[in-house]
């Protein structure tokens, strides 16, 4: 049964891709860091404790960020706007290192509709208006990732790990358009929303393709990539 399902779900993804899925562009060792929900691979060898870490949408699940420190010594800026998180990461014991800023990364600076998940007891919220959210939405801060970086002083960034519910299409093409250059992209992409579509991911990949930016891990979903700057490999 459970091969059956397997080869189901495989069936299922072509389909979704149209036969013809994302595949690995480029080899090289990677290290997968935080638990089997809310982690990500990485490549150790381009890391350093004076490396720039942002990550993007942090929920209830910090496992990534927490090794990321651990293993390197690094700082990690983590960006989450949603009430929630704000209010259960005061709850937690976070290293110094773990630095929360408790606004939004978008490709604009200014307040926005914040949808609220169908489910209390859910986490994740939204910008994008999709039947997969509550119609209900909160008002939130948002800022640049451009913003951010002139904030924080910053000329680059090294590893970019970003879970924004699907307004990562619009945060990468502010990225290309602003000049970011980014050593690592983690990014999981939410083709899966009403709203969105397999499209849209495609447009993504070929955006960072041109901009040198290769794909070198895809999940099993298809769902969650790392992609590696080979300009500066």
């Amino acid at each position: 049964m459970l091969i059956g399902q397997q080869i189901k779900n495989s069936i299922l993804r072509n389909l979704r891709w149209h036969f013809s899925p994302p595949r690995v562009q480029c080899a090289c060792e990677l290290l997968h860091l935080g638990t089997s929900y809310g982690g990500y691979h990485v490549d150790p060898s381009q890391i350093t404790p004076q490396s720039v870490i942002y990550s993007l949408g942090v929920g209830h699940d910090v496992s990534f960020d927490l090794c990321m420190i651990e293993r390197f010594g690094v700082t990690v800026h983590a960006f989450d706007p949603t009430p929630s998180v704000t209010d259960w990461l005061s709850k937690q014991s976070l290293p110094a290192r773990f630095q929360f800023h408790d606004v939004g990364i978008a490709a604009f600076d200014g307040e926005a509709r914040f949808y609220l998940p169908p489910k209390s007891e859910y986490i994740s919220h939204s910008i994008v208006h999709t039947k997969q959210y509550s119609s209900e939405a909160i008002s939130v801060a948002m800022i640049r990732l451009v913003t951010a970086m002139r904030q924080l002083g910053h000329t680059r960034i090294d590893v970019l790990k970003m879970d924004v519910e699907g307004a990562e299409y619009s945060i990468l093409q502010d990225m290309v358009d602003t000049n970011i250059r980014v050593g690592q992209l983690l990014i999981e992409f939410h083709h899966r929303l009403s709203a969105v579509g397999i499209s849209k991911t495609r447009e993504a990949i070929e955006l960072l393709n041109q901009r040198g930016m290769k794909t070198s891990h895809v999940c099993a979903r298809g769902e969650v990539f790392t992609f590696t700057d080979g300009l500066q490999s």
